[in-house]
């Protein structure tokens, strides 16, 4: 098969029942099969929480999920990668966290991710109202193409008579009466109070020095993208927050994809970058910052004259010039994983906590649950952790040492750092002077920031709702060792050639697109490097033969790929264009016997 020709007509593959150790959430306590769902077109969301790819699908489902509610249901099947994930009260946590609004399958053990070979976070798999798979997406930007099919399968079912309208199997959790709701982000402010951006709540709220008594909230509290007074400005998840000088405060709108700025006399909200838009391929990356579109900034912070970025959604850092009102690239090729070096050239997975010192700007890269550092010069260095596979709890030296999806980081004053090391429950510290991690404390609930006050430090705990004062203790608490790789089970493959294979179909009335260039990019990569004796770097072609080296047991394949398809209508002067794009990091073992086949499916199925 053409890894890029039209499917000829619609594939049909009956759908595996849905398993999930960890039981069903958004049901009112209701276990549900495959057959519930019969007669409505029922849309899979193989996600895990930690993904900000998934995070964006959540937010592209919303309108498809609101205008065909009566004829179809989008279930969530929540396939974990770190152990954290895995904890079904994390879960819980997660599905209220991003405003999931439809029935979540747990699936600590990955087992329903297995029965339709998955690989990939995010992936959706549409099912018809008589129980076949009819299309898979992995990926980002497939809503479009969704929906479209969403349409067809509605008529013709109607016509069949094997369509049921009617309400949907979710049922919506009691709301839970606390001060705050999954906090993201502190600041301390130049007054004593602290500012903390309740992110569930979409509203930043001030709270006086003990870090419970509000004084004032900003926003109104419902999701929207509003500049004006405190009562009416509308955020959307907003995260980070640095002092800008001048009584302001910048604010990473996360799931604006904008920068707001906070006057704190008045309360008054204003958009100093971002156009509400998320970026994709092809999108300018610099120039005035009200025309550029970013992707889900995650934390700021001020280094060298310009608010730092950490653009999570990505993997990049960005700069805001104040003076100039303009925004630029300053770290990150867009591909994911843990490569140093100039900015130009380093790649980064989902930074997401920022702090700035004279000489070092601080990272948290969650994904490969590193600590890094940018130089004034802007290279860039890691200090923790070794790429997106392996994570645990382990101190001692730096080399040696491992985080689990840290989300925050926090210069303390004798030049060491804090990291907020969210996945492990845990405060830790980096000391560079003598290379040594070490645990502060424990028993915090998914920490995701941390400020100084005086001699403690106020660390939100996001799951727990609340901040948590500690005294900067003098020694490390002690804890045992333990390291952990991701839950995925490794592919078995043959040693020598071996072909990718991505698969992708243009959605129906839709074509490929090269009238700026060739319309598919494929990119590839190893870790180790070693693995790739051939096949390795960029092209155009969807399909590659690869050659892996049988001295090197088992590894990572990095896939990146790229489609852009067009409306195809000849009397549509500007024809809509779709640009779908997918990332794969692939746990490969080389076994004699393996399979000497990898089909990756960006859009289709894979006949």
């Amino acid at each position: 098969m053409n890894a890029a020709s039209p499917a000829p007509r619609r594939v049909r593959v009956r759908s595996p029942e849905l398993v999930g150790k960890g039981g069903w959430l958004n049901t009112g306590g209701k276990d549900l099969k495959l057959a519930d769902f019969r007669g409505r077109v029922l849309i899979l969301d193989f996600w895990t929480f930690c993904c900000i790819n998934c995070l964006h699908v959540l937010d592209e489902l919303r309108e498809l999920e609101e205008k065909h509610r009566d004829t179809v249901v989008i279930v969530g099947v929540h396939s974990p990668k770190f152990v954290h994930e895995a904890e079904h009260q994390a879960v819980v946590d997660a599905v209220e966290r991003y405003g999931v609004e439809h029935p979540v399958l747990d699936d600590p053990e990955l087992a329903t991710w297995k029965q339709y070979a998955v690989r990939a976070w995010p992936t959706l798999v549409v099912i018809d109202p008589e129980g076949y798979v009819v299309a898979q997406h992995a990926g980002e930007g497939h809503a479009h193409a969704i929906e479209r099919l969403v349409e067809e399968l509605e008529a013709e079912h109607a016509a069949k008579g094997t369509l049921r309208r009617g309400d949907g199997p979710y049922v919506a959790p009691e709301p839970e009466p606390t001060v705050l709701r999954f906090p993201g982000k502190a600041l301390a402010l130049p007054s004593g109070n602290l500012l903390v951006s309740d992110t569930t709540r979409h509203q930043l709220v001030e709270l006086e020095e003990d870090g419970e008594t509000v004084v004032r909230r900003i926003g109104s509290g419902v999701r929207g993208f509003v500049d004006g007074g405190a009562d009416e400005a509308g955020f959307s998840e907003p995260q980070g927050l640095a002092l800008l000088g001048e009584g302001a405060v910048v604010v990473a709108d996360t799931v604006n994809h904008a920068l707001r700025r906070v006057d704190l006399a008045t309360g008054e909200v204003t958009t100093l970058a971002g156009t509400g838009r998320q970026w994709w391929q092809g999108s300018p990356t610099s120039g005035p910052a009200r025309e550029i579109d970013l992707s889900s900034p995650w934390d700021v912070a001020l280094f060298g004259g310009k608010v730092w970025i950490a653009m999570a959604g990505v993997h990049q850092l960005w700069a805001y010039d104040p003076e100039a009102g303009t925004v630029e690239v300053t770290a990150g090729t867009r591909n994911e994983g843990l490569v140093d070096g100039p900015g130009p050239e380093a790649w980064f997975a989902q930074p997401s906590g920022l702090a700035a010192t004279a000489d070092r700007l601080w990272l948290a890269d969650s994904e490969t649950s590193a600590l890094r550092w940018v130089d004034p010069d802007g290279s860039v260095h890691t200090a923790v952790g070794t790429g997106l596979f392996d994570f645990g709890h382990r101190d001692g030296a730096a080399g040696h040492a491992l985080l689990q999806h840290p989300l925050g980081v926090t210069a303390l004053p004798d030049g060491s750092v804090a990291v907020s090391d969210t996945y492990n429950h845990a405060l830790r510290r980096y000391d560079p002077s003598t290379g040594e991690v070490t645990t502060l404390a424990t028993d915090l609930r998914e920490p995701s920031d941390a400020v100084l006050v005086g001699d403690d430090i106020v660390v939100v705990e996001s799951a727990r709702h609340r901040l948590t004062r500690l005294r900067l203790p003098e020694e490390a608490v002690r804890v045992e060792s333990v390291a952990h790789r991701t839950r995925r089970a490794a592919t078995e493959v043959t040693p020598g050639a071996v072909r990718l294979d991505v698969i992708f179909q243009a959605p129906a009335g839709q074509k490929l697109d090269s009238s700026h260039g060739p319309s598919t990019r494929l990119l590839v990569s190893a870790t180790p490097p070693e693995l790739l004796l051939a096949g390795e770097g960029a092209g155009t072609d969807l399909s590659r033969t690869v050659e892996l080296n049988p001295a090197v047991p088992e590894g990572v394949l990095h896939v990146s790929a790229m489609a852009a398809s067009c409306d195809d209508d000849p009397a549509d002067e500007y024809p809509a264009c779709h640009v779908h794009q997918q990332d794969w990091g692939l746990p490969v073992r080389l076994t004699e016997g393996g399979a000497d086949r990898l089909p990756l499916v960006l859009a289709g199925m894979d006949a």
